[in-house]
């Protein structure tokens, strides 16, 4: 095994030429960036324009950037028989705005097929990333993490606040017991707004499990299930966790997702930048 800071300095070494001179959102040694959910008002090229315009220089790739919004079983079809050209254009785009791609978020559900599995891991070994995000099910957890060792790709579940839902992603326990007598490949990506209007302490989650954690969503949301709400208006200890981040040097990047209503996306993701920079 190797620590997480000689890992990002060896996938930092493999990054082509043209990537280096890429966009800078780290602070004070805290990465910031996005996942491209944030604008799902928009195709990718539109989503890589704003992140750009942002100056976001991290980002987890959301799965519906990249898949055709069509039927179920035609989407299992696309990803059976998708090229991975395709992949290595999306790549491409990313290289060329000198993004850093980080992650794929390809969310395993149970009706996924075992091909349909087998292929998120090729789409991201193509793509470039060592990492998977996955809103998934436990259930799903042992197929995936066969895969997972195989690819060696670590795959990072992520929670919701609906602890009502067992075989779902959204108490401590949730997360403990996905990984317990599994490969270390099995890892886990916070949402911190999720998992504190679940009534959790994210800042305590981190400090025990950071070795596991691949990157933290950043939103804000009222306590005891409470809504999404603009950057610093909710109860969300964001404050509190990126200077965790920033003290510990956990190297674990802190993705935007953007929820909360607000008038322009490019305008509001802005100012999620903005809040995070002031906070770190």
């Amino acid at each position: 095994m190797i620590s997480r800071r000689e890992f990002s300095k060896l996938a930092f070494a493999a990054v082509p030429a043209a990537a280096l001179a890429r966009i800078d959102s780290t602070f004070h040694g805290v990465q910031i960036g996005v996942q491209s959910y944030s604008f799902r008002d928009r195709p990718l090229d539109e989503a890589i324009k704003a992140m750009v315009e942002v100056g976001l220089g991290e980002c987890e790739l959301y799965s519906g950037h990249v898949e055709p919004g069509i039927l179920r079983s035609e989407i299992r079809r696309w990803r059976a028989t998708v090229s991975m050209e395709y992949f290595r254009n999306v790549r491409k785009k990313f290289d060329d705005a000198g993004i850093q791609l980080y992650a794929f978020n390809y969310s395993f559900r149970d009706d996924f097929t075992d091909e349909e599995i087998a292929r998120g891991f090729e789409m991201a070994k193509t793509l470039g990333v060592s990492i998977i995000t996955a809103s998934s099910t436990l259930s799903v957890v042992d197929r995936v993490d066969r895969e997972a060792a195989r690819n060696q790709i670590r795959v990072g579940f992520h929670g919701h606040s609906d602890v009502k839902r067992p075989n779902e992603f959204s108490t401590p326990e949730s997360f403990e017991r996905a990984m317990a007598g599994r490969s270390p490949y099995i890892n886990v990506n916070l949402d911190i707004g999720h998992f504190f209007a679940a009534g959790f302490d994210p800042v305590e989650f981190i400090r025990k499990h950071h070795e596991r954690i691949v990157t933290v969503h950043i939103k804000d949301r009222k306590k005891d299930n409470g809504p999404n709400m603009p950057f610093g208006q909710g109860d969300t200890p964001i404050g509190p966790v990126l200077q965790l981040l920033k003290k510990n040097k956990y190297g674990i990047p802190a993705n935007i997702e953007y929820e909360y209503k607000g008038a322009d996306t490019v305008a509001e993701v802005k100012k999620c930048l903005e809040y995070c920079r002031q906070a770190l």
